[in-house]
């Protein structure tokens, strides 16, 4: 496994980090889950991200059982707050109360004294980015949390956190987007203005979904068990990607990931850690062999012919519009 800086802090992380969305406590049983985390452990990946949305709360309390007996010191594992976690009328958002309820729950069910990042998993518009940050700040400064960062927030949002978290003396280390060959958004804003800050890309949905694996097909259905007929959320986050101009150039990227010794998850793992603003691409499984093959990619660097073949076939199909940033719907949000 290969190392590096999130974003400018001194803070180092796994390149691969091991996500759960849509996995723990929802898709795949508990044993399962936690045989995907020790397969993650034994591949060297030591971060670890999810969010107290995810399946109900309950991803958070299947990965906090599954690292329970891992040293802490040795583990990176992140966080996130913005969605409901329940019927009331401040269980969501960005507020100095839902932020305090919020962490607090987070780490009972992580079975942890602090995450390493705790993110604003969205820009909340009906709060105060001061109220925000300030509310960030004081569970930094409580030693709930070591580092902060964002979800999929634009370029000037990010801006204007990152003003207030220097004033406040905390570090906003992070940005959390969707990023790969296919999407393409954050490219043309959202990263110029992080490398200029000194904030890092955690990015998720590196293999736009499972589309990058190849295994979607033009002109055919897609696969029994494959995201793009799971019912509780994935095909919202697919189905974008699910044309068959889309399809039929993803299939010409076959033959370069073989010629370069690659699988097509980890051709296209590799290409996002290809971008030096990327500290970490984030991976998930269903099962634990999956782990390891995604893991394959730490360490790849891409030669420049290889790269400009792949942009050759995905560019006039990847979605690079930065107006679709933070436009995520709660079905496809990461």
């Amino acid at each position: 496994m290969e190392f590096r800086h999130l974003g400018r802090s001194g803070l180092m992380i796994s390149e691969i980090a091991y996500g759960n969305w849509l996995t723990h406590g929802s898709q795949i049983e508990e044993d399962i889950a936690a045989a995907c985390v020790h397969a993650a452990l034994d591949q060297g990946i030591t971060t670890f991200d999810t969010a107290d949305v995810y399946a109900g709360t309950r991803a958070e309390s299947v990965l906090g059982r599954a690292l329970k007996h891992e040293r802490r010191d040795g583990l990176e594992i992140f966080t996130k707050v913005f969605w409901p976690t329940g019927q009331g009328r401040n269980d969501r958002g960005l507020s100095r109360k839902h932020i305090m309820t919020s962490i607090d729950a987070s780490l009972k069910r992580l079975q942890t004294d602090y995450v390493d990042l705790y993110q604003a998993h969205r820009f909340d518009h009906e709060t105060p980015l001061e109220e925000t940050m300030e509310a960030f700040a004081d569970v930094v400064r409580a030693g709930k949390a070591l580092y902060i960062g964002v979800s999929e927030w634009t370029a000037e949002e990010i801006r204007a956190a990152h003003a207030l978290a220097r004033e406040l003396r905390v570090q906003l280390v992070s940005n959390q987007p969707q990023y790969s060959a296919l999407y393409r958004v954050i490219e043309a804003e959202v990263v110029p203005a992080c490398e200029e800050l000194g904030i890092g890309q955690i990015v998720w949905s590196p293999i736009a979904q499972g589309v990058l694996t190849g295994k979607y097909l033009p002109g055919r259905p897609a696969p029994a068990g494959s995201r793009a007929t799971d019912p509780n959320g994935g095909a919202g986050a697919v189905e974008r990607f699910l044309r068959d101009d889309v399809l039929e150039r993803v299939q010409q990227l076959v033959p370069l990931a073989k010629e370069a010794g690659l699988t097509m998850p980890q051709l296209a793992v590799a290409w996002v850690l290809r971008n030096p603003n990327v500290s970490a691409a984030i991976v998930g499984a269903s099962r634990p062999e999956q782990v390891a093959e995604n893991a394959g990619a730490a360490g790849v660097r891409l030669d420049a012919e290889l790269i400009a073949r792949v942009d050759e076939i995905l560019s006039p199909v990847a979605l690079t519009d930065p107006a679709l940033t933070g436009s995520m719907s709660p079905k496809t949000r990461p």
